[in-house]
């Protein structure tokens, strides 16, 4: 029998490597056709990502073809994309998270964006609190109380794609910009003040209330104090060795890998999610800029190229949008696209021209702003996997991701066409100054 088993478990491994590797083949294809068809359109190309995603699950892929899905996606391969999900999520937040700029160059830059963030999260936070309250006995699992139910969806609602939303002002030259260095601030400060609001809700959910939800909270507080005060000045040295050669030797990549993987790790048997520890992770990282240089031109295509699609694949298997049919469930969906939109959008613009910016610079940035992009997805998947949120909540989310993602290219080149972009560059400046 032990000879038997010994001959077995290499033959399971293998069929179970010929089922895993045909499902990352397609969905790879497909995310690189969709990608590059929505760049055809002037979206970026995550949007086609995303979409590539939901195609592949049950709405259209499932529906038509139900057999070939079913084989493609088998239930033992699934656990395999989740890992995958995970391992790319947590390194794609690090990347995140190290990129963002920390520091203000302009007098007066870090209050005015200050009130830009206040403006991109409290709106959309209480819109989508009133919006979760109102559709608790809709769309709530029973055993989710409604105040964390509402403060979920109005969480999600909250978050901008601040990836996305650097590249954009990077193709168009404007990071430098005080346009640009006040909307990327802004964003960074949104995404962060959302994602501790999911790291509490994950506390108060898995800890069974908010009593026992205390010593998750103490023991993350005290993971990122120990990694911004601790981890970072050790990395630092590292930091200042790659700046001087240009590039990332192999002891420093070993670090970099390591590095978010290990804070994962940590985070997950705190009991919050694992894209917090990479997140912290790569707050701690050396903010020399070019050791951020380096760091994402090594890492950032293999991330996005072959771990995100597996993630946006892994969250259209759990999207199944024939669940929102019928007129109760179009109008919640109505009602919390609504939500999102307007206290983003509306939220942000009228920030903008209270701080002193013309109209159109206002409506270009609340346009930019309201993308969700990746973000929202990788907050919901995290409800969904916690058991915070229904499947129909998911699937009206992931709708919201797509939509304000596609919307917010066009509004910001109808706010602010290419042919005065230049002398805005200029305006602004002078208000700024």
């Amino acid at each position: 029998m032990h000879i038997l088993a010994h001959v077995t478990a290499p033959d399971a491994n293998l069929a179970l490597v010929l089922k895993v590797l045909p499902a990352l083949v397609v969905l790879l294809i497909t995310a690189a056709i969709c990608g590059r068809l929505a760049q055809m359109v002037m979206q970026p190309r995550v949007l086609g990502e995303m979409v590539a995603g939901v195609l592949l699950g049950p709405t259209l892929f499932g529906w038509l073809f139900p057999e070939a899905q079913a084989a493609l996606f088998p239930p033992e391969v699934r656990p395999i994309l989740y890992v995958l999900s995970t391992i790319g999520l947590t390194l794609y937040m690090f990347l995140v998270g190290a990129g963002i700029e920390q520091g203000s160059q302009t007098p007066g830059e870090v209050r005015k964006a200050g009130v830009l963030a206040a403006s991109g999260i409290v709106p959309s936070l209480l819109l989508g609190a009133a919006t979760g309250f109102l559709l608790y006995d809709l769309l709530s699992r029973p055993d989710v109380p409604p105040f964390q139910f509402a403060l979920f969806v109005g969480g999600a609602l909250s978050l901008t794609a601040f990836p996305m939303l650097a590249r954009i002002l990077y193709e168009r030259g404007l990071e430098h910009t005080p346009i640009g260095r006040l909307t990327l601030l802004a964003a960074s400060i949104d995404d962060a003040l959302a994602w501790c609001i999911l790291a509490v809700l994950s506390a108060m959910h898995l800890g069974g209330g908010a009593g026992g939800a205390l010593p998750t909270i103490a023991l993350t507080a005290l993971f990122a104090v120990v990694m911004l005060k601790v981890v970072a000045p050790l990395l630092r040295p590292m930091g200042r060795t790659v700046a001087r050669t240009g590039r990332l030797g192999p002891t420093a990549m070993y670090v970099v890998i390591l590095v978010p993987l290990a804070a994962g790790w940590v985070t997950d048997w705190i009991g919050v999610y694992s894209v917090f520890g990479g997140f912290f992770a790569g707050l701690a990282m050396p903010r020399d800029p070019a050791f951020r240089q380096a760091l994402h031109s090594r890492m950032m295509e293999l991330v996005s190229t072959l771990l995100l699609p597996t993630f946006f694949t892994f969250s259209g298997l759990n999207t199944q949008l024939g669940g929102i049919a019928g007129g109760a469930m179009l109008g919640a969906f109505g009602l919390i696209l609504a939500a999102g939109f307007a206290g983003k959008y509306f939220g942000c613009s009228l920030a903008m021209r209270g701080i002193g910016f013309g109209k159109r610079e206002s409506y270009a940035v609340g346009a930019l702003m309201n993308a969700r992009g990746l973000m929202i997805l990788i907050f919901i998947n995290i409800g969904l996997a916690q058991g915070m949120i229904t499947q129909e909540l998911f699937a009206m989310l992931v709708l919201v991701a797509v939509l304000t993602t596609a919307s917010a290219l066009p509004l910001y080149k109808l706010a602010l066409p290419d042919r005065l972009e230049t002398g805005t560059r200029a305006e602004a400046r002078s208000v700024s100054a």
